[in-house]
């Protein structure tokens, strides 16, 4: 197995992001296998020492986070049916997925995990340089995360099989021609191979 292809677990987190109840249930109809496969990247990194950390979109009551010149939270603000996707149970991490004991779960109010949370303070102080990512959607979040830690210099995996996006041809473009330019594309046989070597 080649270095670009190794992972230091000391060095290295994984961020599971936006796999909330409410837009697993919404989105990953598509594709079953999703949450079984994320959920055993996320067994592993743990068994490993990684360090395992959610990511999840929230908001205050009545969303004073949101602006209403940002076109994708906006449509939250004027709809209480996405409101409810970040509310309650279906705001909560998907069950299947954690967080388990030693889990950290960030919150965020933008696309990216980065933009105006402690994501960045919390890796420095755990002297990561390593990240590996996963989630929905495929051309929100993760593109969004890649971007900004690719600029950050981290050292970047995105696990393309634990991704979702509700445009398939989308999803397929930027794993296969876009993330290759920031980061290394690698299905989740791949992290299992990368974490047992």
């Amino acid at each position: 197995m080649s270095s670009n292809l190794s992972i230091h677990p000391t060095r290295s987190a994984i961020l599971s992001m936006d796999l909330q109840s409410g837009i697993v249930s919404m989105l990953a109809a598509s594709d079953p296998g999703l949450v079984p496969r994320v959920a055993g990247v996320l067994k592993q990194a743990r068994a490993a020492g990684i360090t395992v950390i959610h990511v999840q979109v929230g908001f205050r009551p009545g969303l004073p986070e949101v602006s209403r010149r940002n076109p994708i939270f906006a449509a939250v603000l004027n709809s209480p049916q996405h409101q409810q996707l970040f509310e309650g149970p279906a705001g909560a991490i998907h069950p299947s997925l954690g967080p388990e004991p030693g889990d950290i779960v960030v919150t965020k109010h933008r696309v990216s995990a980065f933009h105006g949370t402690d994501l960045e303070m919390i890796l420095r102080a755990k002297e990561i340089d390593t990240l590996i990512l996963l989630g929905i959607a495929t051309s929100g979040v993760v593109l969004s995360t890649l971007v900004d830690a690719s600029d950050a210099d981290y050292r970047l995996f995105v696990v393309g099989d634990c991704c979702l996006d509700p445009d398939p041809d989308l999803h397929i473009s930027l794993t296969g021609k876009c993330f290759p330019r920031r980061g290394t594309v690698v299905t989740a046989a791949e992290v299992s191979a990368m974490l047992n070597s």
